[in-house]
């Protein structure tokens, strides 16, 4: 549900009251250029004259619109819906998302390049360099897209309804200062220091995507609510940090000083050796030095973690999964609402179709059968629907209710059957039995594969000990000997040979027997089917709602990266002596060397930097995984400032804490949703979930329908389709 709209997220809330206009002005038209007609036929004459081409014409975007979920609030005049449709489709679409892509992948090439073959600053060759003019051409190129989709959409949905709009808006701003930085880089000759189109590029993605617009909305409805709990994590850190600093102070004795001197030297250490064992990266080395001289000041360290590791970060956990637990069925709710006002304005487009319906109570078949002929969908869908409609075509018209029940097929997911499936509703003389045989010959191979495999790895005493192994061979064997026999009775190619006509053990009993041996060798694992195919499909519908968390993944990782240049390139070089050769060891550098145990240099993190966009990405990467981040943090607050601190603590909140807590939280929203109807639904029930729901279905009991009243009051409120209800 992915679908781009005009209007976004806006759209839903954002409806003006025009009220209703006399005859004579609807007739005459609208002095902006807006199309205007009446929504119920009051006469014959009028309907007679209206342009019944242009009342298919927005029924086919209306339903199109519910198609893709996209907001209906868009003018509706014959030359805008040429236009609105040349838009949206699919080879504009594509290059709206490619140059997308090409915008955002010029951090690669850019200086600092990219283009090396390692990133390790001691061996690293001097990148190349595009010429001035090269990257900026492309992004000129690009920017001129970018202005000419938003001059697309500003038309579309009209001034009034632009400046509302703040996605709009603040798109106009991006590209205007994208446009003022790019003149002055040409100007500087492209040596400027600074690139701040780099840092707002990411924005055109987030603009392009309804979900993650709708990802962000819930984001920041999330924020006010863990502020609390960061307050108390806050608290407890620093109130920790204070017992820690009494507890090891410095002493004369320099044995006992060792914790004082690397971990509560002053407080800015002390508050980032907390904040790191808050994450568990540094434990159980901040406490060693403490512990080896007394096992009591275990006590202070486990309290800290079990504190702050085990209650305070999963609280933060628990608050953020109890927000986004309606994340996905706002979602549906959303589209279900959109795709209700689409379907229903195109009803009210096509009852003024009929001239001799005045009440606008039904619309003719003939004049539904012409937008489907015209309307882009999957041809799936397009054979149910006329399906539907083929019923209605003895009576000649439909009223509202059954123009609604016609589009629920929309709602329904395709339902992809196997070849068995298909095969087990057709005669055997009508059975295409060469598929079924190409792919039961796949399996058997993969099965003698296997088996000689396990053969060669464990011997034959060994492949044997296993009653699994025992069980899988025989019936390798026996599905080789019948398929052996299936080419020896009928020859290959066998075409054009009838079942029938082959005694009473035809070709179609063979390969039905061969594919029941196949699915005897999953016996072995029925316990575990319920379990494995919950998860499987928790898994594939994480691959469907993970695409708006993905791409604020990607957003935030190229900001921090592009912040991480202009703090940090170059900040960390190697000694001279330490720029070696490719080949040259670890150990050959530090022979010579004293490097303190568990730092940047003696670990060999020199790939790991911000000299160009790709390693940034790197880094960011390894410290989102925690594991030795803190190593990273002190190498920078060495080679730079203390207050380079706080760009990896945000980075570290943001990656570690707050995105993978939403990662978590969908993970929850979807296994707990099917955990609970799988237990509570009949086996019956289950499988008609699995092979028939649509996303109407799934979320049936929760999803509110929108009542009659409600698409009324929005229609009658579109901004440019003016309707006049009559008694209606």
């Amino acid at each position: 549900m992915d679908s781009k709209s005009l209007l976004g997220d806006s759209a839903d809330a954002t409806y003006r009251d025009y009220g209703c206009r006399s005859e004579e002005e609807r007739i005459v038209g609208d002095t902006t250029g807006r199309r205007i007609f009446p929504a119920t036929c009051d006469s014959a004459s009028v309907c007679q004259q209206a342009d019944e081409d242009l009342y298919i014409q927005q029924a086919v975007v209306l339903i199109e619109d519910a198609i893709q979920y996209r907001s209906i609030n868009h003018r509706v005049d014959a030359s805008s819906l040429h236009l609105y449709r040349w838009y949206y489709a699919r080879i504009c679409q594509w290059g709206l998302g490619l140059t997308i892509a090409v915008v955002l992948l010029l951090a690669f090439v850019e200086r600092p390049s990219s283009l090396t073959v390692t990133s390790d600053s001691r061996y690293r060759s001097p990148p190349w360099e595009p010429p001035c003019g090269l990257t900026e051409s492309i992004e000129i190129m690009c920017l001129i897209i970018f202005t000419l989709d938003l001059a697309v959409k500003s038309y579309l949905i009209g001034w009034d309804e632009f400046r509302k709009n703040k996605w709009l808006v603040s798109y106009t701003i991006v590209i205007a200062v994208s446009i003022i930085d790019w003149v002055l880089s040409i100007s500087m000759i492209c040596d400027e220091k600074l690139r701040v189109r780099r840092l707002i590029r990411p924005f055109f993605l987030l603009q392009n995507s309804s979900l993650m617009k709708k990802t962000l909305k819930c984001i920041k409805r999330t924020l006010p609510e863990i502020a609390s709990v960061i307050l108390l994590l806050a608290l407890h850190l620093c109130l920790f940090t204070m017992i820690g600093m009494l507890l090891f102070p410095k002493t004369e004795d320099p044995i006992k000083n060792e914790e004082w001197k690397v971990y509560f030297r002053n407080l800015p250490t002390s508050l980032t050796s907390l904040l790191v064992l808050l994450t568990t990266a540094n434990n159980p080395d901040v406490m060693i030095p403490a512990y080896s001289q007394n096992r009591g000041y275990a006590i202070f360290f486990v309290a800290f973690s079990v504190i702050g590791t085990y209650f305070l970060m999963n609280l933060m956990t628990a608050i953020i999964y109890n927000q986004f637990r309606g994340y996905l069925l706002m979602a549906v709710q959303t589209s279900i609402i959109r795709r209700r006002l689409g379907i229903r304005a195109a009803f009210q487009v096509l009852s003024c179709h009929n001239a001799e319906n005045a009440t606008g109570e039904s619309v003719p078949v003939d004049a539904v059968l012409q937008v489907m002929s015209r309307i882009q969908m999957q041809s799936y869908y397009r054979e149910a629907i006329l399906l539907a409609i083929r019923q209605y075509e003895t009576e000649g018209f439909m009223n509202r209710e059954q123009f609604g029940q016609i589009f629920d097929e929309l709602d329904k997911d395709r339902i992809k059957e196997t070849v068995l499936v298909l095969n087990s509703e057709k005669s055997v003389a009508e059975r295409d039995n060469h598929n079924m045989e190409i792919i039961n010959m796949c399996f058997i191979i993969y099965y003698l594969f296997e088996m000689c495999v396990k053969i060669f790895a464990l011997s034959w005493r060994g492949y044997l000990s296993y009653r699994n192994n025992i069980f899988d061979g025989f019936l390798t064997i026996v599905l080789l000997v019948l398929q052996i026999t299936i080419y020896v009775t009928y020859r290959l190619p066998y075409s054009n040979v009838k079942q029938s006509s082959q005694g009473t053990f035809s070709l179609w009993e063979m390969v039905r027997f061969v594919n029941m041996l196949i699915v005897f060798r999953f016996l072995r694992i029925i316990p575990d089917i319920k379990l494995m195919a919950l998860v499987a499909s928790t898994l594939l519908d994480l691959v469907k709602n993970l695409r708006a968390f993905a791409g604020i993944l990607v957003v935030v990782y190229y900001m921090f990266a592009v912040f991480g240049i202009w703090l940090f390139e170059g900040a960390i070089k190697p000694l001279p002596h330490m720029s070696v050769p490719y080949n040259t060891t670890m150990k050959n550098i530090t022979s010579n060397l004293s490097i303190e145990c568990g730092t940047y240099e003696q670990l060999g993190y020199w790939p790991n930097n911000f000299d160009d966009f790709a390693a940034a990405i790197i880094l960011l990467y390894n410290i989102m995984i925690i594991n030795n981040w803190q190593a990273f943090m002190e190498a920078y607050t060495r080679y730079t400032t203390e207050w380079s601190k706080i760009y990896f603590v945000c980075w570290w909140f943001t990656s570690s804490v707050m995105w993978v807590n939403l990662f978590v939280a969908l993970i929850l929203e979807n296994f707990t949703y099917k955990w609970d109807r799988s237990h509570s639904c009949s086996v019956t029930d289950v499988e008609r979930i699995r092979y028939e729901t649509s996303v109407q279905l799934i979320f049936k009991e929760q999803v509110k329908e929108p009542t009659e009243e409600e698409l009324l009051c929005q229609l009658q409120q579109h901004p440019h389709l003016h309707l006049h209800w009559g008694n209606t």
